[in-house]
């Protein structure tokens, strides 16, 4: 029986009621907070394992307070499914490059929202399979338990999405993989981007990686590899 503790970040008190009642009535453990600052006080104190983070919130909105989850080493690992209004596309596709896991749009169903939930979560326990081991390679060191990479050591910043996509493409050397591999392996499913946007990444990535980028290469007509050459 499932027992996560899921918080739940939502301003409309009666859709926050819907969420907590649907997680008790599917075996989760809800905690409700109506305002980002409320959150932000409680999630280095008290840990979950999943937070529902609604976009529109008075004061901190949804986009920064998933940004500041991304950032900080302690929360970095937390899984968000955002939870926005229809006509906010821009912004799901913000949250998502600010490292949110999934996104539910409403008015939603809530059993929907409970598989989305369970997938999220099953990722989650996958990822956490393979992510713990630090990598070094080319100069590199990836150390997934604080979100950190280091080229020659010095610390290079990345946002959420590149650093998942190096780490994945960096623990297996050699090997090629398409966009849609890399983005299922860093958002999972349903990843609303185009194959272009893959490139823009991978392009970023180079970049802020500086020569040691170009060992990310483009296998013409399938997609990418990390040279282990």
């Amino acid at each position: 029986m499932s027992r996560e503790k899921i918080f739940i970040v939502e301003g409309d008190e009666d859709i926050s009621e819907l969420l907590a009642y649907t997680l008790k009535r599917n075996s989760f453990i809800p905690k409700a907070f109506g305002s980002g600052e409320d959150f932000l006080k409680n999630i280095t104190e008290e840990k979950c394992d999943l937070v529902l983070l609604d976009l529109m919130l008075p004061g901190i909105d949804g986009l920064e307070i998933c940004r500041r989850l991304k950032k900080n080493p302690e929360t970095s690992e937390i899984p968000v499914i955002m939870i926005t209004a229809k006509g906010e596309e821009s912004d799901i596709i913000t949250g998502l490059e600010l490292g949110a896991d999934d996104y539910i749009v409403k008015p939603f169903s809530p059993k929907v929202l409970v598989a989305r939930i369970k997938a999220v979560l099953r990722r989650k326990e996958q990822i956490g399979e393979i992510s713990k081991d630090n990598i070094k390679i080319h100069n590199i060191e990836i150390v997934p338990g604080r979100f950190e990479v280091k080229v020659d050591g010095n610390s290079v910043e990345l946002t959420a999405s590149e650093f998942k996509a190096l780490h994945f493409l960096a623990s297996r050397p050699g090997w090629v993989f398409t966009r849609y591999q890399i983005v299922e392996n860093v958002h999972g499913d349903n990843y609303p981007v185009t194959d272009r946007s893959v490139d823009v990444m991978m392009v970023s990535l180079r970049k802020k990686l500086g020569t040691v980028g170009e060992n990310i290469e483009t296998v013409r007509g399938i997609g990418y590899r990390f040279t282990d050459k």
